[in-house]
Formats: structure tokens, sequence, C-alpha cells
């Protein structure tokens, strides 16, 4: 038995010495998002080209606009070249991330209308004055949303809010308006574990519907700002997140967002802290609006529908009623109530009628995230020459999709009408692109960001604002795809996954921390796999301070 314990021993030393001894991964990569528009930032990139090239790296992954090369300004194009030919001077590669669906940026800068779309259904409207808008349902409101009803402590018409009487408590001394607003303190004492400081009420709604949230608030010294959330849920989770910032003391400010209902007729409306630290916040004046005819979408595959109150009759656009334009889409809206159906002479809708309206409307989340429409032609016409354009002006012999975190998806009736799972439209949407790709470069390596193609990550159902599942999304892309995996708490996982389905894999490490203890791991992990080629220091955050010991490390 001793035999035995030391061969293994003796075996597991030589592999941790064979390990420790591995040559270096064929691409060292730093990351870097710079958008070129001045001569300082284009400093700022030198810098880190320098660093990179000096402690051992060598390439860089560069996000500078390559999705809209075409509405660039003149003077764009010579800062290019001068990190181009820094690059090839130092001998760094250089590796252009473009084709962003998720965060689609890039096409909606060509057209807006191309954005996913949530369809609202048969939403009632009336006739009065020429115009048409909607007839809000009453039973679709907030209660007691001026805190102005207590029993006590409690805040009455509310499911809960957090620890009456010692973390929430009626106000009368400070509000926006009214006699009284509920003000949330002590979170951090009495909530240590969560930080917890939050209402919700359960609201009524229609399916399919849009409305607007809004309440009033004030931060005395709240840490961290952040904390600070708005959020609709549904039985499955949160249906659309939404950032906000509150400075950590402010005087009352107005937070709003904007909501699809779905197909739920009840959802919960929280509001508050999580993870709060310290400080005080303030909330009044909550309330509940419907919309209609706003972030309205026009394209082929989100068409609008204008029908009598029995469906007997659909109207025709342009002849009964003005043609609708959103001109604020994705936008300030001028109107806060979204667009009137305006009515044309000779229409035969008339005063006093009542309607149908069903449509399509963009939906941003989180912090103005808005995805395109996977499904709509004319997005891989607007990728096709930008491709042209990078090949142009780049020629890169690698290429990298943006296509992370796709969270909308499946609603319009483009994407519908194809017959096609989430999994499928996802998988053909990234082989056209790499097709484009290789249009103008048939030698190509393409890369890619490794989330929606990750059963552990997002590659999953129940995804934000998606209808349909992405499971399974890995079988629909070419094999030849290089995965940058990026999530350091499953990295096994992942590595090992792609590299049993028969993909290189490439690991995106340090993610802005203080040490490169993150590296060390992602390093570990990667010397295990097969076929894994290389490491990234990726920053989100513009951190380099540790890109010259991240170099040393992975160089040696």
């Amino acid at each position: 038995m001793r035999r035995w314990a030391v061969i293994l021993f003796a075996a597991l030393a030589a592999l941790a010495c064979r390990e420790m001894g591995a040559a270096p991964l064929p691409q060292r990569w730093v990351y870097a998002s710079n958008s070129l528009g001045s001569d300082e930032q284009v400093a700022q990139l030198e810098q880190i080209i320098n660093t990179a090239a000096d402690h051992g790296l060598n390439g860089l992954l560069l996000s500078a606009g390559f999705d809209s090369l075409g509405r660039k300004q003149p003077d764009y194009f010579p800062r290019l070249e001068r990190i181009k030919a820094l690059c090839k001077r130092r001998g760094i590669e250089l590796i252009p991330i473009l084709f962003s669906a998720g965060y689609g940026g890039g096409v909606l800068g060509y057209d807006r209308n191309l954005a996913e779309g949530l369809p609202v259904v048969d939403a009632p409207f009336v006739v009065k004055g020429g115009e048409a808008r909607i007839e809000k349902d009453p039973a679709c409101q907030i209660a007691n949303g001026g805190f102005e009803e207590w029993d006590g402590n409690r805040l009455k018409d509310f499911v809960f809010h957090d620890k009456p009487g010692e973390i929430s408590h009626p106000d009368r001394d400070v509000v926006h308006e009214g006699k009284s607003s509920i003000r949330l303190e002590r979170f951090g004492e009495l909530s240590p574990e969560h930080g917890h400081a939050r209402i919700c009420q359960e609201i009524t709604v229609r399916p399919h519907r849009q409305y607007r949230l809004q309440l009033w608030a004030k931060t005395q010294d709240l840490e961290p700002a952040g904390a600070f959330r708005v959020q609709v849920y549904t039985e499955k989770g949160v249906l659309a997140p939404v950032d906000v910032h509150l400075p950590s003391t402010s005087d009352w400010r107005r937070v709003e967002m904007t909501f699809n209902s779905g197909s739920w007729s009840k959802l919960r409306v929280y509001a508050g802290l999580w993870g709060g630290k310290r400080g005080t916040l303030w909330l009044d004046s909550l309330s509940l609006e419907e919309l209609a005819l706003y972030n309205v979408l026009r394209r082929p595959g989100t068409p609008i529908t204008v029908r009598s109150a029995d469906g007997a009759t659909t109207y025709e656009e342009g002849k009964d009623y003005a043609p609708i334009v959103d001109p604020d889409l994705l936008r300030a809206h001028k109107d806060p109530a979204g667009l009137a159906l305006r009515l044309l002479p000779g229409s035969r809708i008339r005063e006093g009628d009542r309607l149908l309206v069903s449509y399509y409307h963009a939906q941003p989340i989180h912090r103005g995230q808005v995805t395109i429409c996977m499904s709509e032609p004319k997005v891989y016409d607007i990728w096709r020459e930008e491709a042209r354009l990078v090949q142009q002006h780049l020629a890169p012999a690698r290429w990298f999709l943006s296509m992370d975190e796709v969270r909308a998806g499946g609603t319009c009736r483009a994407c519908k009408e194809r017959g096609l799972s989430m999994a499928e439209i996802l998988g053909d949407c990234i082989t056209r692109q790499v097709k484009l790709i290789r249009e103008v470069n048939p030698k190509a390596e393409v890369y890619i960001w490794s989330d929606m193609l990750d059963p552990k990550h997002n590659a999953r159902s129940n995804y934000y604002l998606v209808e349909g599942d992405y499971t399974g999304s890995w079988e629909y892309v070419p094999k030849d795809l290089i995965i940058a995996c990026w999530h350091y708490g499953i990295r096994d996982e992942s590595l090992k996954f792609f590299s049993e389905h028969g993909f290189r894999t490439l690991g995106a490490a340090y993610y802005d921390g203080d040490d490169l203890e993150n590296c060390k791991g992602w390093l570990e992990s990667l010397r295990r796999t097969p076929n894994a080629v290389g490491i990234m220091y990726t920053s989100w955050r513009n951190k380099y301070a540790l890109l010259g010991p991240f170099g040393d490390l992975v160089s040696r």
C-alpha cells in the first residue's frame, strides 16, 4: 500500500512540474474598449499596447465601434491606422470584436426599428377629437401609492415592507407630496446578510400590454448607491430589470421604468434596496400608468393592426389613419404617454369609436441594453457591409463575435414565422455571421463569447425577455469556432464541455480584480484542457495596473 502511495505521489509531482513548466499558451491577449474618439484616447490605448508587448502578450482584442465603421467620422480612420501601425511594430496582433446582437447599438445606429419587438395585443383605444388613444383600465393601478394610509407602522395594501417599525417607517416630515412617505433605514444593522429595505405590492395588469412604473426617491448618505432597484416580478422571476442610479445623497428624484406585461395578469412590484449597508432612503408617489404606441417598431417583422372593437373590420394605415412612426424611438419621448392614432379625412373610423390596436415595441433593460432581431434580413445586410469595411481597413486574420447576453428574441413576427427554436435562431445567426466574415476573408479564424452556447451559463430557458429556449444552441454553430469562456465560477465545467464537443477554447481572465488569483485559476484550468489555445486579460473598468504582471505570469 505504501509503495502505491509513493508511486502516486511521484506521478502527481511529475504532473505538477510538467504543468508548471508547460509552454505558454500561444495566444496571450489583452482586451480593450476604446472609441478612438480623440488623440488622448489613442494615447491611452498605445500605453496598453506597449505594456502588453513589453510583458510577452501578443494580441489586442479591440472594441472600437467595428459594428459601425460606415458611420464613422473621417478623423476616426487615421487614429485607427495609428493603432494598427503600433501593433505591427510591437508584434501585437489586432483582433476586432464586432457583430453584437445582445447589445445592438451598432445596428441600431443604422436603423432603430431593428430592435427585437415585444407584442402589445388588442389594446383598447377610443376616438376623441380626431385621434385615438389608449383607454386605460382603472383596475390597473397602485393602491396607496402615496404612502398615506398606515396601520401603525404597517403600510396598507402592500404585500410587505421590510421590518415595519425597525427598517421601514412612515415619515410625515419628509415627503414629496401628500402627508407622508416611507423611510427606510438601519438596513445594514438589521438585515446584515442581505441589506434588504424593500416595499412590495401585487398589481393587476392586462396581458401583453405596455406600462410605466414611476416613483420618487430621496437619499441621505446611502451606501452603496447602486443597491437601489425598482423591479417587476412574475412567478418565474424578474420581468424587465432596470438599473437605476441614485446619488448617495440627493433631494427627491423621479425614477421610472417601462415594461411589457407579457402573458401575465398579476405581477409584483418591488422598490428599495438589495445589499444596502448604511444611510437613509425615502420613497413616495408610486404610480402605474398604461402606455400605448411607445417605442413602437416599424419593420416587416413588427406590423401594426388596427381593428374595430368587434374585430370585424381591419382599418388601413395611410387611408383610415395616418402612418405611425415613432420619432422618439429609444430616446426621450416628447409625449410620455406614447403616440396618438390620428384619423385621416374620409376615414371609416368615427368619433367615439372603440378600436383594438396591436403592435410591437422595443424594450430597453438594465442600463439601456437593447437586443436586435436576429431574424430580420436587414440586420445581415448591415453586417455584410461592416465585414467588408473591417477587411478593408484591418484585414485581420482573427475576428471575434460579440455575441454575449442576447436577452430578447422570439417575440416578433419575423422570429415566429420561421418556426425555429431560439437555439436554432441563435445558431443560425452565428453561422451567418461566420459566413459573412469568410466572404471577405476565407481563412479567417473566428472567436466568440461562451455564455450563449454554454448550458451552465445562458444557453437555457427563462432568460430575460426571450420567448423560447436557447438550450442546444451549441449544436447549430460551426465547430471551428474558438470559444472564449468568461465565467470564472464554472470555468472547469465550461472548458470541459466545449473541449468535449470539439471546440477550441480561450480563457477570458482577470475581470477587474485587485490581484491575479483569478488569472492563476484560469491558467491552471486551461493547462488541463485539451485544445485550449489562449488566455486574455479582460477589463471592463479600464483597470490595467496588473497588465504587466499578468503578461509575466502567462508568458513564462
